[in-house]
């Protein structure tokens, strides 16, 4: 027995080293190719790339399903070609991961060229991100998000800050440099905390003026510069509904495009229930109030298109499953029903 169940280890771990190994490699690859133009600048010669038109994701639509294609350097130049133009366009492109096999891929914005031609030619068409990211398969959504902010990054950092002079990327978009005073850009993320609060027995959910009819979600904010986690829930939760927090913890984390580009860190926190009287701040929301589980179980079930009613009100829902404030949702729900009776 002895003897067996040392061979099954090793098959066990010989299996992990060689995953982990295949992970680092292709992450070595990848700090190479941000490190090294000549080399990245070989990669695009083989590499896959993702289209975007002013930001915006191009997809194919198959029957019900929405696919976001890899198109080859050979395609890419075809395209150009199309347009007369040359293949330096393919060094505007940014790196934005790559293949367990090292292909590598990029993000490449052609909103300078004719949106419509583009579209006939490769039979899709290029989609708002904000839609994209909820039609595409789910392990889409975090590349499409990446490379749109990259992108976008990119397009609003062309000028050093200092000298005001251009700066320059280098090939795989890691960085720009400024030449004329050496400064080094990288792109950036703005934290920010999303949380659901609980007195024990219901949550508490919110909307804001800009969300869809019915939608609801958990509070949200930016850090403020110098603020941890913490101190970011609990004023969060005190300027946007007027209730103070009593423990907080931390669930996950989730980058998001909007507005530009954030790191959202899930929080959930809890108040007393003697002190679950809520005082919203108008200024920053449009509605608050608490949840029983019942409704929030009912909610999850409830698509947006089936939320209105015939009097022209909406029923509650909650964000996509993509979302972060879903997962806090969900959370919170196996928490209620996991507790004993």
């Amino acid at each position: 027995m002895a003897t067996i169940y040392q061979a099954v280890y090793r098959r066990a771990s010989s299996l992990f080293c060689r995953l982990h190994s295949t992970y680092v490699r292709k992450m070595r690859y990848l700090n190479e190719l941000k490190e090294d133009d000549s080399l990245c600048r070989q990669a695009q010669t083989s590499g896959a790339f993702y289209l975007f038109h002013n930001l915006s994701p191009f997809l194919q639509q198959v029957g019900e399903k929405y696919l976001v294609p890899q198109l080859s350097a050979a395609e890419m130049k075809r395209i150009l070609e199309k347009f007369k133009e040359t293949g330096q366009w393919i060094e505007k492109s940014v790196l934005i991961g790559c293949s367990d096999k090292h292909v590598p891929h990029f993000a490449l914005d052609l909103g300078a060229l004719e949106k419509s031609v583009i579209e006939s030619e490769l039979k899709g068409s290029f989609t708002d991100l904000r839609k994209a990211l909820f039609v595409v398969d789910g392990k889409d959504s975090p590349l499409l998000a990446s490379a749109q902010s990259l992108l976008r990054w990119h397009d609003s950092h062309q000028y050093c800050s200092k000298t005001g002079q251009p700066t320059q990327k280098n090939i795989a978009g890691s960085k720009r440099v400024c030449h004329a005073s050496g400064i080094i850009y990288y792109p950036q993320m703005s934290p920010a905390v999303i949380t659901l609060v609980s007195d024990g027995s219901r949550c508490l959910l919110a909307r804001q003026p800009s969300f869809p009819q019915g939608m609801y979600s958990s509070l949200s904010g930016f850090c403020d510069l110098g603020e941890n986690v913490e101190e970011t829930v609990r004023r969060e939760v005190a300027e946007e509904v007027g209730l103070e927090v009593e423990s907080l913890w931390y669930s996950a984390s989730q980058h998001w495009p909007f507005p530009s580009s954030c790191l959202i860190i899930a929080c959930h926190a809890m108040v007393r229930a003697q002190q679950a009287e809520i005082s919203m701040n108008s200024l920053e929301l449009e509605e608050a109030r608490w949840f029983a589980l019942e409704e929030i179980v009912e909610g999850l079930k409830r698509e947006p298109g089936s939320s209105k009613q015939d009097d022209g009100s909406f029923l509650p829902w909650f964000p996509p499953k993509q979302t972060i404030a879903h997962q806090l949702i969900c959370e919170w729900v196996k928490q209620q029903t996991s507790q004993p009776a």
